[in-house]
């Protein structure tokens, strides 16, 4: 059994609609890290925020099929709940950082699972040593940088400790140091048994890949000789 298990999965946004996805069928192995490529548009951001509960508990959509996590149905799991398992960074950082300085940032995630205040410190510290920001936590956010933005939106992640990360494009907006920062990251997450889908237009970081998926129309298949 995978720790994410997706079964004859469709997926539009409205009912008049074209389907999104048609009949997509996914098995991620704990510890794996999988890539997800495929043209802008054909739905690799729509399928991590159905992994990650996103659809149908916060947006809706016309939704058919099973996906699991941890062998429960996403769609029966509480989003708070959800939060404890699966952690997601997306493409535009401004879209999840909305609070006064980047250590309120930090802590917001595990404050609402209700962790001692003493570890929440903890975290912060760890999170902010990641990714090399160590000297911003008190600034505000929207003094920093796009690719500043993007470290903070990972680091909020990293202090939540999931067992599940979800990267959408997430080295985009950064340089080349930083890239190889979040890459480290990723590696480090997983040695310690941390599982990992990321989305990447960019074909250099694919050599992070387990395997490597690319989803058109509306299904998977899998790349060889990457």
């Amino acid at each position: 059994m995978g720790i994410i298990e997706i079964y004859d999965l469709y997926f539009k946004h409205k009912p008049e609609d074209d389907y999104l996805l048609k009949g997509l069928n996914l098995e991620v192995k704990e510890g794996e890290i999988l890539a997800l490529i495929g043209q802008s548009g054909c739905g690799k951001s729509t399928l991590l925020s159905i992994i990650c509960g996103i659809i149908p508990h916060i947006r809706r959509g016309c939704i058919e099929g099973q996906v699991k996590l941890m062998g429960e149905e996403v769609k029966n799991i509480k989003i708070k709940d959800i939060a404890k398992r699966v952690g997601i960074v997306f493409q535009d950082p401004d879209s999840q950082i909305f609070l006064p300085t980047v250590e309120d940032e930090i802590a917001f995630g595990p404050e609402n699972l209700m962790v001692p205040r003493e570890e929440i410190g903890h975290r912060i510290q760890r999170a902010l040593k990641a990714v090399r920001m160590e000297a911003y936590r008190y600034e505000n956010p929207n003094n920093l940088s796009g690719g500043q933005k993007q470290l903070i939106a990972l680091a909020s992640i990293l202090a939540m400790e999931p067992s599940i990360f979800l990267f959408d494009e997430i080295m985009a907006q950064l340089d080349e140091e930083a890239r190889r920062q979040v890459k480290k990251i990723m590696l480090d997450l997983n040695k310690a048994g941390k599982t990992i889908i990321f989305v990447e237009h960019d074909t250099g970081a694919l050599d992070l890949a387990h395997r490597v998926l690319e989803l058109k129309d509306g299904v998977l298949r899998e790349l060889k000789g990457w």
